[in-house]
């Protein structure tokens, strides 16, 4: 009689292992999921990150450029002004040193 049981005992725990063993494989392929499933959100949410980054970066350059073409505008009327006043200067010499014989150079 002990060998009956012992025969069922052990038939039942290898029941328990074998239930116990396919609820840890649901378990753990349930966890797994939700692991992939937050890494996933995870990712969109950085990927959404680095596209509004991008955007900030894009209007501080376009800022940054209208601003350099602004300036080298100035710069260049500024540099033909003074060929202009050189031009107006040397014209000036000329006519005193003609009118007046004074040589200002």
């Amino acid at each position: 009689m002990p060998q009956k049981r012992t025969n069922k005992s052990n038939s039942d725990l290898k029941k328990v292992e074998k239930l116990l063993n396919q609820q840890t494989a649901v378990i753990l392929s349930a966890v797994d999921e939700k692991l992939k499933i937050n890494k996933i959100d995870i990712l969109v949410g950085v990927d959404q990150k680095l596209v509004k980054m991008e955007t900030r970066i894009n209007q501080k350059i376009d800022k940054l450029i209208t601003t350099l073409d602004k300036f080298l505008k100035r710069l260049t009327n500024i540099e033909d002004e003074i060929e202009i006043i050189k031009l107006d200067i040397n014209r000036l010499k000329k006519v005193i040193r003609e009118k007046l014989g004074v040589n200002l150079s």
